[in-house]
């Protein structure tokens, strides 16, 4: 972490637009699998798959270390503080702020994505003081190309990220929101 970046709270709760952003608990690990273990999810993110109850306890782990190293954040997205229905993530990089998201098959079209990232993005302006967040997305997820517009970002002019994940080939274009004036 950079002597320049505030450590991230113990305990995050976030609210707006009709969710309640959380941090994942032990009680969570049950149904984490229900949410990751999915073809898209495995195909379009760096979330392990397949993602069983193991995966689960280990990215629970790895959420909890990367919070008290000051890299990221990641965050239940749940519409009652309750029951997750994906995750929101923050992560601190020389890029910038970023932001990335997944939300379970079976919870797909409420428009959760794109209000979990609005949220993130009014903490990371608000209580960060980040300049801009960003999200690197592949063109052809036209799925997360369609939030990031209707989360109010805006492609960037600048070079492409090119790279392997999981066997696979990928080329990441860079999006950007910068705070309302």
């Amino acid at each position: 972490m950079s002597t320049s970046n505030p450590p991230f709270p113990d305990r995050i709760e976030l609210t707006g637009e009709g969710l309640i952003l959380r941090d994942w608990t032990e009680a969570d690990v049950a149904a984490m699998p229900d949410l990751f273990d999915h073809p898209d999810i495995a195909y379009w993110t760096p979330i392990v798959s397949p993602f069983d109850e193991a995966a689960a306890r280990a990215r629970l782990g790895r959420a909890r270390q990367l919070r008290a190293d000051g890299v990221a954040v990641l965050l239940a997205i749940t519409t009652d503080g309750r029951a997750p229905l994906g995750e929101v993530m923050l992560r601190r990089a020389h890029e910038g702020t970023e932001l990335g998201y997944a939300v379970g098959p079976a919870h797909r079209g409420r428009g959760l994505a794109v209000r979990a990232v609005r949220v993130m993005a009014a903490y990371a302006f608000e209580r960060l003081g980040a300049e801009r967040v960003i999200l690197e997305l592949e063109a052809e997820n036209a799925a997360s190309v369609a939030v990031a517009v209707r989360a109010g970002f805006s492609r960037l002019d600048v070079p492409l990220i090119e790279g392997q994940e999981k066997g696979r080939p990928y080329v990441l274009q860079t999006w950007g929101l910068r705070p309302a004036p």
